[in-house]
């Protein structure tokens, strides 16, 4: 294993640190490194709380700040934060308005979410992400995995919380989108787990993994590695499939790396799904490429589509300020 690496005790708050650092102007660390925050929180709108194991940065401390979240908790690496992190987040940035928390489809997250919302003693609800189509349950989750779609639902749902939107109106519009995201993963490698020190499971250098978590969880089958126009062929495939009546009209495509696969892949593969999705009568009227939910240095990519309105749309421009998306 090659890393830069002091310990690995030491490596996720050594990372806190400088990333809080380094983005000085637009958040904070809270008490013992339990929350990343926003460097000035507004009481006065919903706060979005969100959070999860690290390794997938920069989800989601990335997206902390205006217009997107107030807070997000680490967890240990692959690991869901505790209860009392997400209360002490909760605790900062929440206002009258209320808190939001946006939970992906895992059972520690889920468990540990519920929890803290019990606790929390502000108005507070909560919403599901699983807009992994892959497979319906996992190791990690009973239903669907919430992976790259939980991007869209935070910057969405984060920008009508800046507008004003009340508590009621910002977990309604969170389940509309997540209804409207599918996503799908694929894997070219493993990653490595710093505490582990060898890679999570062995993939032949002719297989991939179609279907892949975010941590490395099985998919739907390994496959014999094709051109990246057939990877897309089958990934946009199972996306379409999924979507009840099928699919017209104008969608945001998100491209998303998972850590180890350059943005000349990345981009290569997003001209091979927009050509697949026009020829399937899908407009793509807003794109985003890059590696936004990553699992640490795996090799691979997945492909999430959200159909969009006039509404949506506007949502998704609205302007945006934070260490991972800036516009």
């Amino acid at each position: 294993m090659k890393k830069f690496i002091n310990s690995v005790d030491g490596m996720l708050a050594e990372s806190l640190d400088g990333f809080a650092a380094a983005h000085a102007d637009i958040v904070a660390l809270g008490a013992e490194r339990k929350f990343v925050r926003r460097s000035a929180p507004n009481l006065q709108k919903v706060a979005l709380v969100s959070g999860g194991g690290s390794g997938h940065e920069p989800l989601h401390a990335g997206f902390v700040g205006r217009g997107m979240l107030d807070a997000a908790c680490p967890g240990q690496i692959f690991t869901s934060p505790t209860p009392d992190q997400i209360v002490e987040a909760a605790t900062a940035v929440g206002g009258r308005p209320g808190v939001l928390f946006i939970v992906k489809n895992y059972a520690g997250d889920c468990m540990n979410f519920e929890m803290a919302a019990e606790i929390f003693e502000g108005q507070a609800a909560s919403v599901i992400t699983n807009d992994d189509v892959a497979v319906d349950k996992s190791t990690y989750s009973a239903g669907r995995r919430g992976v790259a779609g939980t991007l869209v639902v935070e910057k969405i749902v984060g920008a009508a919380a800046e507008q004003g939107m009340d508590l009621q109106g910002c977990v309604k519009l969170a389940e509309e989108v997540n209804a409207r995201t599918k996503s799908i993963g694929v894997a070219l490698t493993s990653c490595t787990v710093p505490a582990a020190g060898t890679p999570t499971f062995s993939l032949p250098e002719d297989e991939m993994e179609m279907g892949v978590g975010i941590h490395g969880e099985p998919g739907r089958k390994r496959v014999k590695l094709t051109e990246a126009n057939d990877i897309a062929e089958q990934m946009v495939g199972a996306i379409l499939s999924d979507y009840d009546g099928g699919l017209s009209g104008p969608a945001l495509l998100l491209v998303n790396g998972f850590g180890g696969t350059p943005s000349l892949e990345l981009y290569l593969m997003y001209d091979a799904a927009r050509h697949i999705l026009a020829k399937r009568g899908v407009a793509i009227a807003r794109s985003l490429v890059g590696s936004y939910v990553t699992s640490l240095d795996m090799a691979g990519c997945s492909i999430t589509l959200t159909t969009l309105d006039d509404r949506l749309a506007t949502l998704w421009d609205a302007p945006v300020h934070t260490a991972a998306l800036r516009w």
